[in-house]
């Protein structure tokens, strides 16, 4: 009778849903389990330290408790915006960025074809791991060769000489107008491979029996690629794009740091060396900070903008 009435009684809508989400746990409690050191370590290091937020609304005195500190509001954000060199750095930031985009964002993508295009697995093997291998080299090592190459005494210009092109060495790295162009080319240089990997995972997922079915429709190689892969991999290249976009003011540091000079600074002067320059080399870490708490919300903001029109137009969307 109990029992019965257990039955015929209305249920929460809430009860539901958390019964739902507790078997579902309980189900995949193996990967939950495994799950755990990584939750642990986002929760450690990525959530933790978000509480020195903080930072940028006050004037900070290092060793003075926060609380004690002198609120401000807004100061430091009004002073950003009103920064002489705010319109210098932002365009720096995006013209980085956008070449990033225009030119970096398709490289993967393009190589990635290109091996999986390869018909001797030996060779794309040893193709894939030279591709790879840029990523793990520092910039510090990157920087060294460019100076070597690229210096007025370097190879580079060696050849250019003997060519006939130049009559004399051409200052690469001391010219801010070629800045743009070799931060470009080594940020592709490096990426390209690594980049490339998530992209030949997307490849290798595709059915062959598409291919098959593409091969008695008579498409050749160029229209496999064209109407077979590239559908195949759109919902990659979309996701990797909408992230790609919530990153456009990351427009690299170090490289910046190591490659330019006081010449170049014009052109290298990035969101982020401002910020290290201000906010650590001259101590005024409620500054830097305030830069880059508005350089995150700006990220999301634009992450969160690209992901509703990605949905509007493509029906795809990573939120």
């Amino acid at each position: 009778m109990s029992d019965i009435i257990m039955e015929n009684m209305p249920v929460n809508p809430k009860q539901s849903k958390f019964r739902h989400i507790f078997k579902k746990v309980k189900k995949e409690r193996q990967l939950w389990i495994l799950c755990i050191p990584l939750v642990a370590w986002v929760a450690t290091f990525a959530y933790y330290p978000m509480y020195g937020i903080i930072i940028a609304f006050i004037k900070y005195v290092p060793g003075k408790p926060f609380l004690d500190c002198q609120w401000v509001g807004l100061k430091y954000f009004q002073q950003f915006f009103e920064s002489p060199d705010l319109f210098l750095i932002l365009r720096n930031t995006l013209a980085i960025s956008g070449l990033d985009l225009l030119f970096g964002f398709p490289a993967p993508i393009l190589l990635a074809i290109l091996i999986n295009e390869l018909a001797f697995k030996r060779f794309k093997k040893f193709a894939q791991t030279v591709s790879y291998m840029p990523h793990f080299v520092s910039w510090v090592v990157v920087s060294s060769i460019m100076f070597t190459t690229l210096g007025t005494d370097g190879v580079f210009n060696e050849v250019l000489q003997l060519l006939g092109i130049v009559h004399e060495p051409v200052a690469f790295l001391s010219k801010g107008e070629y800045f743009w162009g070799l931060i470009t080319i080594s940020n592709i240089w490096k990426g390209i491979g690594w980049g490339s990997i998530i992209y030949l995972s997307a490849i290798a997922g595709i059915d062959e029996e598409l291919y098959q079915a593409g091969a008695v429709d008579g498409l050749g190689r160029f229209g496999m690629i064209w109407h077979i892969l590239l559908p195949g991999i759109k919902t990659t290249i979309v996701l990797l794009f909408i992230l790609q976009i919530g990153g456009i003011l990351n427009a690299g540091f170090e490289q910046q740091l190591l490659i330019g000079n006081s010449q170049t600074r014009e052109y290298y002067d990035v969101i982020d060396t401002y910020a290290y320059r201000y906010g650590i080399q001259l101590g005024r870490y409620s500054y830097g900070a305030a830069i880059g708490l508005m350089k995150s919300a700006i990220g999301l903001s634009l992450v969160l903008i690209t992901n509703k029109i990605a949905k509007k137009v493509s029906d795809l969307s990573i939120i």
